[in-house]
């Protein structure tokens, strides 16, 4: 069981993965949750566009697809990540770009943990928790 960090057509972001493995797994556990397979594999909008479509069948970009395979208490998935949309969003809400990168690790998380955005109300729910993991992280 293990969290692995991949970069496909883009440059592995600077992230301290030791650090931030124990800060997931520390959300995880706050939550009920152990983590089993976690695979983040960071990449371009294009990339992410491609995954959105072939698998989803949505035509836009995003900041991250999570592709659960979470079973009972032990959470696993493949966590793609757009590194060209973090930038874009960490731009838009006037962000450090590493806040939002690390924003956008433990919202895959948080969905593993069955923690949902799309309904009413949900976006400020799932903000919340961002927040509060967030707090956790010592970088």
């Amino acid at each position: 069981m293990a969290i692995t960090y991949y970069n496909e057509d883009i440059k592995m972001p600077a992230i301290k993965k030791r650090k931030v493995t124990q800060w997931i797994k520390e959300v995880a556990a706050k939550y009920g949750k152990k983590t089993g397979d976690i695979a983040y594999i960071f990449c371009s909008d294009e990339k992410i566009l491609e995954v959105n479509r072939d698998y989803l069948q949505h035509d836009y970009y995003t900041d991250i697809i999570t592709f659960d395979y979470t079973e009972g208490d032990k959470i696993a998935g493949d966590l793609f990540i757009s590194l060209d949309t973090v930038k874009t969003n960490a731009e838009k809400f006037s962000t450090p770009y590493n806040e939002e990168l690390h924003r956008t690790i433990i919202h895959g998380i948080l969905h593993l943990c069955g923690i949902n955005d799309k309904g009413p109300g949900e976006r400020e729910i799932m903000e919340q928790h961002e927040n509060e993991a967030l707090q956790l992280l010592n970088l």
